[in-house]
């Protein structure tokens, strides 16, 4: 069970950190149209299929995780709740964020943004901010988990 632990609690790291990290230095609100839309696609390409596929196998190690630590209820309850949190920021993930990245892809960097744009940018944020704060708990409980789990 101590390579599940780890894997889980490295995946879990890797994907509530990167949520983190965009969420520490990538404020959208104070960028220029043609920023906000080079930086946006930007990200867009380069994370749009790696973490949803990060997202998806810790979602099922956090389950795996939880199913082997079954005889240890409050150890096992508090991966699943992990795993309703994970499974919460995909889903924000998949019908927020990602609707409004597919219009984002669309536009130009050197035109006019569209009118509206700003509330596209607003709400992209909202949403991530909401992901950014389940996935912190899903790992938070995770790594709870992982150390009662250790002592037992």
């Amino acid at each position: 069970m101590s390579g599940i632990r780890f894997a889980n609690l490295f995946l879990a790291g890797l994907v509530a950190g990167t949520m983190f990290g965009i969420w520490l230095g990538y404020d959208p609100r104070k960028l220029s149209p043609s920023a906000f839309i080079e930086q946006h696609q930007n990200a867009v390409r380069a994370l749009s299929v790696t973490m949803p596929v990060l997202g998806a196998i810790c979602i099922v190690l956090t389950i795996v995780h939880a199913y082997l630590a079954r005889f240890q209820r409050s150890v096992s309850n508090t991966l699943l709740a992990a795993a309703i949190l994970f499974i919460a920021a995909g889903f924000i993930t998949r019908f927020g964020n990602q609707a409004i990245n597919a219009i984002v892809m669309t536009w130009q960097a050197d035109a006019p943004p569209p009118p509206g744009w700003t509330d596209l940018r607003d709400q992209w944020w909202q949403w991530h901010v909401e992901r950014t704060a389940a996935g912190l708990l899903g790992f938070i409980l995770v790594v709870a988990a992982s150390i009662r789990g250790e002592r037992s």
